[in-house]
């Protein structure tokens, strides 16, 4: 079953450049287990405890997203990198489309 995630980055002072530096060169390898990314984006207007930036992936199903995190390339970046010190925190969250209203009122 295909799985929808949104994950939501928060940064250590300072390291916003470095995070999505990261994020680059870590958000190429999900073509490798079957992902895509569908959206990144950076939050704007940002309040005391929003993330700095959230992605939308797809995974095929559970076996590729714990291929992709457990991607020695992935644990090798993680250190070069130095994520720990690059990111205060990640929220990955499982979800899936709302289905459009049949009557007509979800077309724009």
């Amino acid at each position: 079953m295909t799985l929808r995630l949104y994950v939501s980055l928060w940064e250590h002072p300072g390291r916003a450049d470095d995070l999505a530096s990261f994020e680059d060169a870590v958000l190429a390898l999900l073509p490798i287990h079957g992902g895509r990314l569908l959206a990144r984006d950076r939050v704007v207007d940002r309040l005391t405890d929003d993330p700095l930036e959230v992605q939308l992936i797809e995974m095929p199903d559970e076996n590729a997203l714990a291929a992709f995190l457990a991607d020695p390339i992935r644990a090798a970046l993680s250190r070069s990198y130095h994520r720990d010190v690059i990111i205060a925190r990640t929220q990955l969250l499982r979800v899936k489309p709302v289905p459009r209203p049949s009557n007509g009122l979800g077309d724009a």
